[in-house]
């Protein structure tokens, strides 16, 4: 089951555990070496979600993020020749109004992603609403402010982090995260939106065969459909 937003009055002090802090290198470990792949062929990326602010479980993903638009070529072929084998490729746009992206599924926890259409501000600030870490403070064991899926803002402590649900403060987390409040109450509205109906389904997701470029596939659905050709087009 995932988590749920929290209640307006919870507010609480964690302290880690030695195995959660063991996870936690663990899983950045593994963040690292898929960026320093990246770095080699000079993609700048970034790692987001709990990874990114130390509150990692047993169930947390490694999700590594190029935010600017890339030939899908150069960055499978940075992959592959640090040894990053890519099990599957999957094309995504979550709705028609946000970009499509690219989605390099490494393993069943690992994936490597890439928008195919210039992203706009609420979009790119999605990553750093959850928290986002760049290469240099993943090497220097920073940990960020970042919101979890219970809308709750989670703020590194040297013996963990503090936590405070973000409902009814949503300009001071805007200011705190240095995003726009337009992505704090877009982000929050579509957590609350979820809990109540369920997980909502994406408008694409396709996979692509091991022949299939991305730009092709991309090229030849927005011939076909004209909400992802207007997406493409920035209208």
């Amino acid at each position: 089951m995932g988590s749920k937003p929290a209640g307006v009055s919870e507010y609480k002090e964690l302290h880690y555990s030695n195995k959660r802090w063991t996870l936690l290198e663990d899983l950045r470990g593994k963040a690292l070496r898929i960026m320093l792949a990246l770095e080699e062929s000079r993609l700048r990326s970034v790692t987001y979600g709990s990874i990114a602010r130390g509150d990692v479980t047993s169930r947390s993903d490694i999700d590594v993020f190029v935010p600017e638009v890339q030939s899908s070529f150069l960055v499978e072929t940075a992959l592959e020749k640090s040894g990053v084998k890519v099990c599957s490729r999957f094309a995504v746009q979550a709705t028609p109004n946000y970009a499509m992206k690219a989605h390099l599924e490494i393993d069943d926890v690992t994936s490597v992603s890439f928008p195919l259409m210039t992203m706009r501000r609420v979009e790119r600030e999605f990553y750093r609403f959850g928290g986002e870490v760049t290469l240099p403070q993943i090497r220097d064991r920073i940990r960020v402010k970042g919101i979890d899926k219970r809308l709750m803002l989670i703020e590194p402590t040297g013996l963990g982090h503090l936590e405070s649900c973000i409902i009814g403060k949503e300009e001071h987390v805007a200011k705190t995260l240095g995003i726009t409040y337009e992505t704090v109450s877009d982000r929050t509205h579509t957590l609350l939106r979820r809990d109540a109906v369920g997980r909502t389904g994406v408008f694409i997701k396709k996979e692509l065969a091991d022949h299939e470029t991305f730009e092709l596939f991309l090229k030849k659905l927005a011939e076909k459909n004209p909400a992802v050709r207007r997406r493409l087009k920035g209208t």
